[in-house]
């Protein structure tokens, strides 16, 4: 059952922001030139994967090791592409399909509010990693953004990403 949002400070017809100041450690680190979406597509199904949920014909679900809330996952496909037009149409058909499929994961074991959708495409759209498209799908609760990480530069995760990866891996065998 949803929640009822709280009061909001913000006009009504205003947008809530979404603050997530820990990434800015992902946007400023070095980065060797690897793309790590291409270097778990490359993985052997048997080797320990804790933060690949799950894998598709053309694509793959993984959580978001610099998350902007508990749950945020990833959909890419294993083509390594930068734009939704390079994809042929059975991958981009499967990302919309592992999409509603985790979307209806995530509602089952965490009872979201709401969530975000969506496709960051260039730095100035927020991608971190432009050469490589994916989705993000993050479940919203009312009042999931707070003082913490804006004054504190603190980020309060109730859970191990590793521990959530379990979860959703665990749920989705189940709906297999």
């Amino acid at each position: 059952m949803p929640h009822s949002p709280p009061p909001s400070p913000y006009e009504p017809d205003s947008p809530r922001p979404l603050w997530a100041p820990w990434r800015i450690d992902y946007i400023r680190s070095p980065k060797d030139g690897a793309c790590f979406i291409c270097a778990l597509a490359e993985k052997a199904d048997s080797q320990p994967q804790e933060m690949v949920i799950a894998r598709g014909n053309h694509c793959f679900m993984m959580m978001n090791t610099f998350p902007y809330n508990s749950g945020h996952i990833l959909i890419a496909p294993y083509q390594h592409a930068s734009d939704l037009a390079e994809l042929a149409e059975p991958c981009l058909t499967e990302i919309m399909t592992l999409t509603v499929r985790a979307k209806a994961v995530m509602t089952r074991l965490f009872n979201p509010d709401g969530f975000n959708f969506g496709f960051n495409f260039g730095a100035a759209a927020g991608a971190g990693l432009e050469e490589h498209v994916h989705a993000h799908l993050v479940p919203r609760w009312f009042g999931d953004t707070n003082f913490m990480p804006v004054l504190g530069n603190t980020r309060v995760m109730p859970e191990a990403l590793a521990a959530t990866a379990q979860l959703l891996r665990d749920e989705w065998d189940k709906q297999s």
